[in-house]
């Protein structure tokens, strides 16, 4: 176990030191995705399968180690292969990119970050206790919890690895079609702030809460019933 656990760091270390010493980042920028999108729908147009493959692995692969671009990739879906095909293409490969950080992270760290940070992590393992997957659902809906924090503090958690992901595959889905829709409008877009708005931020947070506010109601009438 200590010996796969180490070629898993080092892989993972020499993946992230290649990205910021090669400076791969300024690939992913919006404004380098936005003056290349005419040169990639043509390579889409001359291999789609290609380039669909080469999207899905690279953005697997970014999400995986937490690496900055996935917000911009997903601008890109929208861009090359629409709102369905790019919803289709983000939602799996968002969610097996995270679930794969999520491993990562509880490989490398969780019982030693446990053990550690033991009085912190208490009320999100309580969290995850008393609400189960409503309370990673309810995270993933709200965009003001970073998508990679929420994959590395879930893995030091009891939830189980299968139910992470398919929670993290609902959960995402709202939020993934809003950045997948506007990238079909990537060129007139000024900036990524242009994406979210004051209200819509606040309908993804109302939507977060409403599942555990479900339950919450719920468990409470079950209560009354059986006093």
């Amino acid at each position: 176990m200590l010996k796969k656990v180490l070629i898993l760091v080092v892989l993972t270390s020499v993946v992230i030191g290649a990205w910021f010493v090669f400076d791969l980042n300024q690939y992913f920028s919006f404004y380098y995705i936005q003056s290349q999108q005419a040169a990639w729908q043509q390579a889409l147009q001359d291999n789609p399968l290609t380039v669909a493959l080469v999207f899905f692995a690279v953005y697997v692969l970014v999400t995986a180690l937490s690496l900055p671009g996935a917000a911009v990739m997903t601008l890109a879906a929208g861009a090359l292969f629409g709102v369905v095909y790019g919803t289709i293409l983000v939602s799996f490969a968002s969610t097996i990119g995270a679930t794969l950080a999520f491993v990562i992270a509880r490989y490398i760290a969780r019982d030693w970050v446990q053990q550690r940070f033991a009085e912190q992590l208490k009320t999100i393992n309580n969290g995850i206790e008393a609400e189960g997957g409503f309370y990673l659902f309810s995270l993933r809906l709200i965009p003001a919890f970073p998508f990679f924090l929420i994959n590395i503090v879930m893995a030091l958690t009891p939830i189980k690895v299968w139910h992470f992901y398919w929670i993290s595959q609902i959960g995402m889905l709202a939020g993934t079609v809003v950045y997948v829709n506007a990238g079909t409008q990537l060129s007139q877009l000024e900036s990524m702030q242009g994406i979210l708005s004051l209200e819509l931020i606040l309908s993804f947070v109302a939507l977060g809460l409403l599942p555990l506010a479900a339950k919450k109601i719920i468990s409470s009438i079950r209560a009354r019933r059986t006093a």
